[in-house]
């Protein structure tokens, strides 16, 4: 991805996460990110993102969100406005929640909850001890290790490519095993039903996010969902995929970050079967610090015709 295509402040935070005030606990997003795949299609991780916004806009300023759990209801369409009603549970000394509903047509396509704190010292005190990789300036991005294999592609492939990459967010993507910067529609030449479904991606913001620790946290929740449910499609690649959509998602903030910072992005998949794959993700800062752990189900089917090989 070019960095010179976009200014110096990230454009997902001048639009999509821009959000208008209609009234009290009322608020409108008409900015929305247009997937490739299903351009009619809202992207979850974009409503998960905006209702954060929303929320945010209604607690104490030195409160930050440190945890939210989100209900993926109907899909939304990019055609349309989203409006975020908030409702405010609790303001507490230490503690705030809030309820938020994301509507269109009059019918809630998300709902979620979110919970602020501020932050306090504690006694208690621990964490995993951060994967060894290579650091992002020994790895290719997503394009470029896309470009050196564009050959191996089909005319059709290449087109969409293309496409894709003219729709692309503004997000720089470095994954640890470079096969996976491949379309998924290419990676059963590559995947064996034995590997284990998980994987390791470098990943920033292109543009200036600054220290603003709401933002980065609204950021990094649009950024979690980001190919976050096809990590269950890892462990049988040989079968043709039907649906996979998002059912519910959950974060957990543990610490400050920087979105325009390099930050490791690990997936994995403990288990996938009565049609849902489930997903569990953490995000690293470089110093080693694990900031966000994310947790997802989806909906996970084969193609009818494929089903008799699960």
């Amino acid at each position: 991805m070019n960095r010179k295509n976009y200014s110096l402040r990230n454009i997902l935070v001048d639009t999509v996460l821009n959000l208008e005030e209609l009234d009290v606990n009322l608020y409108r997003s008409s900015n929305h990110w247009r997937p490739l795949l299903n351009p009619q299609r809202l992207f979850g991780g974009q409503v998960i993102g905006q209702a954060l916004v929303a929320a945010g806009k209604t607690v104490d300023p030195g409160l930050h969100a440190h945890s939210l759990h989100a209900y993926f209801i109907k899909p939304g369409q990019n055609s349309r406005p989203i409006l975020y009603r908030v409702e405010r549970l609790r303001d507490g000394r230490s503690y705030a929640t809030r309820s938020i509903s994301a509507v269109q047509q009059g019918n809630a396509i998300l709902t979620m909850q979110a919970s602020f704190n501020r932050e306090e010292y504690s006694e208690f005190k621990h964490q995993y001890t951060m994967p060894v990789v290579p650091p992002p300036e020994q790895l290719l991005n997503t394009w470029e290790f896309t470009d050196k294999h564009m050959d191996q592609f089909s005319d059709t492939l290449q087109e969409y490519v293309r496409e894709r990459r003219a729709v692309e967010v503004p997000i720089e993507m470095k994954p640890i095993d470079p096969k996976l910067s491949l379309p998924f529609i290419m990676l059963h030449k590559y995947l064996q039903d034995t590997d284990e479904p998980k994987r390791m991606v470098w990943m920033k913001a292109i543009g200036d996010i600054g220290e603003d620790e709401h933002l980065n946290r609204c950021l990094a929740a649009y950024c979690s969902d980001m190919t976050f449910a096809m990590t269950s499609r890892l462990a049988r690649p040989k079968i043709e995929l039907g649906m996979i959509t998002s059912l519910d998602h959950s974060i957990w903030f543990h610490a400050p970050f920087r979105c325009d910072e390099w930050m490791l992005y690990d997936f994995e998949s403990p288990r996938s079967g009565g049609g849902r794959g489930f997903n569990l993700g953490r995000l690293w800062r470089r110093d080693g610090t694990l900031a966000v752990s994310i947790a997802q189900e989806s909906v996970l089917r084969a193609e009818r015709k494929a089903t008799s090989k699960l």
